[in-house]
């Protein structure tokens, strides 16, 4: 860990790495999973924009199939589960 932290770039650069687009996308998967344990049926819209800015970073940004096919799966879960909701 220490090596990928300290290695040839400085800190703030390993942290930005991707526009701080990667702390944003898990900033609101955090928050979607605090917002439907409290029953609020925005924590999937949350998941919903997550799941594209990781499909947005699996594709272009960090070229990982597994990270944007993931998350299309994750996408069509989340919007099944906003649809399906019951007030």
């Amino acid at each position: 860990m220490y090596k990928i932290l300290f290695n040839n770039t400085t800190t703030m650069e390993t942290f930005i790495k991707y526009y701080g687009l990667d702390w944003i996308a898990m900033t609101m998967s955090l928050s979607a999973v605090y917002l439907i344990g409290n029953k609020n049926k925005f924590g999937f819209l949350s998941y919903i924009t997550a799941n594209i800015l990781w499909i947005y970073l699996g594709v272009f940004r960090m070229e990982s199939l597994g990270i944007s096919v993931g998350n299309i799966f994750f996408l069509l879960m989340n919007l099944r589960g906003y649809l399906k909701w019951k007030s």
